[in-house]
């Protein structure tokens, strides 16, 4: 959350704005002991952290919210922000909590006791030795240089999302996770503070656990940019001391993080939006790794990772786009936005239209319009038995149900009727109540195969993964 909300922070709307502002965040020195660190490199890193911590719920609250009962004084969510030089884009990069990870020898904080190197999960390393293990570690694992620390608890989170008036999220299907108390319907909805917050701890929405999560948890920051940018919040000096006074009251930075640097970032990235964001997670090895004491956790994948790191080093975008390439991406973006999400890839769906009205022509208008927004028609379209059909029909293999429903939503009004042993291609009969096809989209892009392969890695843009 806090990632975003640092777009926020340095939006820029006037010294006094940001100064007032900036004025109450909490100071930590995670860098005092630091010593052999990785070279500054270009641009900036944040190592952004969210913390588990409730010490200012009661009882109660701690029930309503379903936050468990004590705290473990840990990192519950891990990013590596780096904004670019030139200060036109910012790549996030999720650290999975669960990382099998070696942290340094260190002095523990609270008794001034010498602790040995030890094999732990990422996130334990705030719990022993607090923020300076937690850049010690990082900066030790990636190779990149940690200029700024922020980080930020359940109570700022909350406070920033009621303030900005909640935050729209979307969804193709339901989700539901009873520890978080997450329950979400299909479609598209506008959360509040404590709603957000168990969208964003839900680990037992499915069986991708904490990758679901983190993924859920990078689609909720590309809305809150989107949302902060499109409402004007970056250009209301009052609603952006509010926003800010709610989003830092809470949150801890290291000392280096002043109000004058606060504004210098601002004013390079005035133009700042969710295209500029963007988002990928390390590249694993294995996930599930059982590790005796400390149960069930994920290895990343050491060249991939590396390839990732070194692109941080090197100021190189993680999506890359040519520079001939730019107007179509913009134009790609438009579309997208315009587009209904859907749970199944449209390129997947195989079509076959048929026209059962006395309107000439309509069986090939429908056959390109659906191939334009991603199906696999058949190109041949066909006349129906009958030319008087009234309602449009999708006639489908009941085993390709979530298909259909993809195919239903670029053809609203349309009836679905299960045929067993069709099989896999849809077979569409256009009625008199047709009137145009709805572009669709897959509603979570998979990352670039290309890239992936040439990478190791591959991100996506913050108007990509965010609701449009």
């Amino acid at each position: 959350m806090f990632t975003a909300g640092g777009v926020l922070a340095v939006g820029g709307c006037g010294h006094l704005v940001v100064a007032g502002v900036g004025s109450g965040i909490d100071r930590v020195d995670p860098f005092g002991d630091l010593k052999n660190r990785p070279s500054a490199g270009r641009g900036l890193n944040f190592l952004v952290v969210g913390v588990d911590r409730r010490d200012g719920f009661s009882k109660e609250e701690r029930h309503r919210y379903r936050l468990g009962g004590a705290a473990c004084n840990c990192t519950d969510t891990m990013m590596l922000v780096h904004l670019s030089e030139d200060r036109k884009r910012a790549s996030v990069v999720s650290l999975p909590r669960d990382t099998y990870a070696v942290l340094p020898a260190h002095t523990d904080p609270a008794t001034g006791e010498r602790r040995p190197e030890t094999r732990q999960k990422l996130n334990a390393a705030y719990t022993r030795g607090g923020p300076g293990l937690t850049v010690r570690t990082v900066e030790r694992m990636t190779g990149v240089h940690v200029h700024h620390y922020l980080e930020v608890d359940f109570t700022s989170f909350m406070r920033t999302v009621d303030v900005l008036g909640g935050v729209e999220v979307c969804s193709v299907r339901p989700l539901k996770d009873k520890q978080s108390g997450l329950d979400l319907p299909a479609g598209k909805t506008r959360l509040n503070g404590p709603e957000a917050l168990a969208y964003v701890r839900a680990r037992s929405v499915d069986g991708s656990a904490d990758m679901g999560r983190m993924q859920r948890q990078q689609r909720f920051l590309a809305s809150v940019v989107d949302q902060a940018v499109s409402d004007g919040v970056l250009l209301n000096p009052m609603r952006f001391q509010k926003v800010g006074s709610a989003m830092l009251d809470s949150v801890r930075a290291d000392r280096n993080l002043g109000n004058e640097e606060m504004l210098a970032l601002g004013r390079a990235m005035r133009d700042f939006d969710a295209s500029s964001a963007e988002f990928t997670t390390v590249p694993l090895a294995q996930t599930g790794y059982q590790v005796k004491g400390l149960g069930e956790t994920v290895r990343w994948h050491k060249d991939n990772a590396d390839k990732l790191f070194s692109a941080l080093r090197e100021d190189r975008p993680l999506a890359p786009v040519e520079e001939g390439e730019r107007e179509a991406a913009a134009k790609e973006r438009e579309e997208r936005r315009r587009a209904v999400p859907v749970e199944v890839a449209p390129a997947t769906i195989r079509v076959q239209v048929d026209n059962g009205t006395g309107r000439a022509g309509l069986g090939h208008r429908v056959d390109t319009e659906l191939r334009d927004t991603g199906f696999q028609t058949t190109g041949i379209p066909g006349n129906a038995e009958r030319g008087d059909v009234e309602t449009t029909e999708i006639a489908y293999d009941p085993r390709w149900d979530r298909s259909a429903k993809a195919l239903a939503a670029a053809l609203p009004g349309a009836e679905l009727r299960k045929v067993k042993g069709q099989g896999p291609l849809m077979r569409v009969t256009l009625g008199a109540d047709f009137t145009e096809v709805t572009p669709v989209r897959e509603a979570e892009p998979a990352p670039d195969p290309a890239a992936q392969r040439e990478h190791g890695y591959s991100a996506l843009t913050g108007d990509q993964v965010s609701c449009g």
